[in-house]
């Protein structure tokens, strides 16, 4: 890397972690409910806005029961994608800046919230896994195969030359960090079973932090990287921001399968999922704060790569 790194250390800093962060101040477990079965009646188990297909009139017309059993597959595979996401990508990304694996100056201030920021991804897996394995007991969901997405995102690494791996992985954290989900931000109280409510909010408070956080340390890398180097992380990228929004459809035919929808139903059902532009709309709407960090770091000055971006549909042109 031989761009030029500003000599004004910044002050990359995870806030008042001692005191905010989940893993320092959070008091309860994450155990379901006794009156799980009351809070059912009027309450869900997953986000509706992120299972639109469950809206489908042939999973209404199957009764609320099916559509629960439906919320419940979507969230223990969810929670299992976390909880390998926490560990295998965004930890291994945080490592890179922890261990000097990007060859630039890694202020102190940085190094000291990287190795915070670990610490909230390792509880983050916990509880996932934790409220993961009390769902898929309840239900009985023994069909719990490693997600594809994860497959795909350590398939990158694979790809990249050893000497590019580091920033590969760095690449992976940035964009999986700066996806904030603005629909999950605002759910309520009353929507969502209490503990996957309570486990979903104390996630979204550090991943704020985390964002703004990675943030920061992408503009710091990006003044950093040569022309050459730019490119190919452009490049990487367009790929890892595609692969982060792509759905898991093998998947998703299984989950209906288990509640008796056979392969025509089910493709009736997804449909939606699968419109040619339909990739493009959810990369639009669930990376904004990824495109606006790079954004701030000059990224899109580049009209090569502003270009990259627009031909797939993830820009305006």
């Amino acid at each position: 890397m031989t761009g030029s790194v500003s000599s004004r250390a910044p002050h990359y800093t995870l806030g008042d972690w001692n005191h905010k962060a989940a893993v320092r101040t959070g008091k309860g477990d994450y155990r379901l409910p006794e009156n799980l079965e009351q809070q059912l009646r009027s309450r869900d188990w997953f986000p509706s806005a992120f299972i639109p297909y469950t809206e489908h009139p042939l999973i209404q017309e199957a009764g609320r029961s099916i559509a629960q059993r439906l919320a419940a597959n979507h969230l223990v595979h969810f929670l299992d994608y976390t909880t390998l996401l926490e560990h295998r990508v965004v930890n291994r990304a945080v490592e890179t800046i922890v261990h000097g694996e990007l060859a630039l100056p890694i202020p102190q201030p940085m190094k000291t919230a990287a190795l915070q920021l670990y610490t909230d991804e390792g509880y983050h897996a916990l509880f996932s896994n934790d409220v993961a394995e009390q769902v898929a007991a309840l239900y009985g969901i023994s069909d719990r195969p490693s997600p594809r997405r994860i497959q795909r995102l350590l398939g990158l690494i694979d790809a990249v030359t050893p000497g590019d791996r580091p920033l590969a992985w760095f690449l992976l954290g940035f964009v999986s960090e700066t996806i904030i989900a603005k629909e999950l931000l605002a759910i309520t109280r009353d929507t969502l079973v209490c503990t996957v409510y309570r486990m979903l909010r104390s996630h979204l408070e550090d991943e704020a932090r985390h964002s703004r956080y990675f943030s920061e340390v992408f503009q710091y890398l990006w003044s950093a990287l040569d022309p050459t180097q730019r490119d190919l992380a452009a490049s990487m990228l367009l790929q890892i921001i595609g692969l982060y929004f792509e759905p898991d459809l093998p998947w998703l035919k299984r989950s209906l399968a288990s509640v008796g929808f056979n392969e025509r139903s089910a493709l009736q059902i997804v449909a939606d999922v699968l419109l040619p532009d339909a990739h493009g709309r959810r990369v639009r709407s669930g990376a904004v704060s990824t495109f606006a960090a790079m954004r701030k770091a000059g990224f899109f000055d580049n009209e090569h790569h502003r270009r990259l971006f627009a031909q797939a549909g993830f820009i305006d042109g």
